[in-house]
């Protein structure tokens, strides 16, 4: 069996983030690197719990490349599955900030990444199919032969318990909308769980109110939806439960990691057997954390963390 709690799968990078709030990039000074990218931060998110987390990805061969490697293996990912191939630079991106709640974001991925140049002849298939869990992201559906390789990883899981499609929907990645609720359509009949934002839920299903978007995941035979209401909290439905918590309130500075944050820790809680209303609060604790710091990846808080946090709600 694979000593990995969770495979993390899809995209990474290098954030560059301007240490200047409130103005734009044309007029930021100096700005911060941090290891980035949705699957990415869910991996570390995840070890720093405590648990066994390896990243699957593909950078360039160049020195963020390098750094993206040492970073992660600094964080806690096993750095084994983070290959490094000719084609395009380790891709970077910028944003600006602006609290509460305007974070531009600018990836430089064009016309592709190396992390959409992942192959199924690339993955290590075993370690994937025995992982407690296996996270990938709608991003990675976005390209070939990327979309390829996750469906590969999808058929060698055989739908088994903890296969997560975070519904992570970045316009600027596809072409068309509809190929990617086509796309989508095509990867809920692979997984058993699924976690996304109004939004994201309307590109998959086609609704945007969360009692009926997570009726529509569960019809596709999910065991579990999640629909993030923003400032309304977030709802988990299962076939014979649905919980809903409020929001964690913070001072936001960077909203950007959240969603990673809420997904590490849905992993850690969906792991520990804890209850549902339980998973909820932690994993919208981790988000709300992450949301009052700049960075994504090493803003990652701490199981202790959000113990504080939650005696103090």
């Amino acid at each position: 069996m694979s000593g990995f709690d969770l495979v993390s799968m899809g995209r990474t990078g290098v954030d560059i983030y301007p240490l200047e709030h409130g103005v734009g990039l044309e007029d930021v000074r100096t700005f911060q690197k941090f290891l980035g990218g949705s699957a990415t931060n869910v991996a570390v998110a995840a070890a720093r719990y405590g648990r066994r987390a390896a990243l699957v990805t593909r950078t360039g061969q160049d020195p963020f490349g390098r750094y993206v490697r040492l970073e992660s293996e600094r964080l806690g990912v096993d750095p084994r599955f983070i290959m490094a191939g000719e084609g395009p630079p380790t891709p970077v991106t910028f944003c600006e900030v602006f609290p509460p709640d305007d974070f531009p974001l600018y990836f430089y991925r064009y016309p592709t990444a190396p992390d959409l140049q992942i192959e199924a002849t690339d993955l290590p298939m075993q370690d994937i199919r025995n992982a407690e869990v296996f996270w990938a992201t709608v991003t990675g559906l976005s390209q070939e032969p990327s979309r390829g390789a996750h469906f590969a990883a999808w058929d060698e899981r055989a739908r088994r318990r903890h296969t997560i499609l975070d519904l992570d929907y970045r316009p600027m990645f596809w072409t068309d909308p509809q190929e990617a609720t086509e796309q989508v359509g095509k990867a809920l009949e692979h997984v058993t769980a699924a976690v996304g934002n109004r939004e994201e839920c309307q590109v998959a299903v086609g609704e945007t109110d969360p009692q009926r978007a997570a009726d529509a995941l569960l019809d596709r035979g999910l065991e579990l939806a999640i629909v993030k209401q923003g400032p309304k909290g977030v709802l988990a439905a299962t076939a014979e439960e649905r919980v809903e918590v409020p929001p964690y309130p913070v001072t936001v500075v960077n909203g950007l990691g959240a969603g990673d944050a809420f997904g590490g820790a849905l992993v850690h809680g969906l792991l520990a057997g804890w209850d549902l209303r339980r998973v909820l609060q932690v994993a919208n604790v981790a988000g709300a954390l992450v949301a009052s710091r700049l960075e994504c990846s090493t803003a990652m808080p701490t199981e202790p963390e959000i113990e504080q946090a939650l005696a103090t709600q």
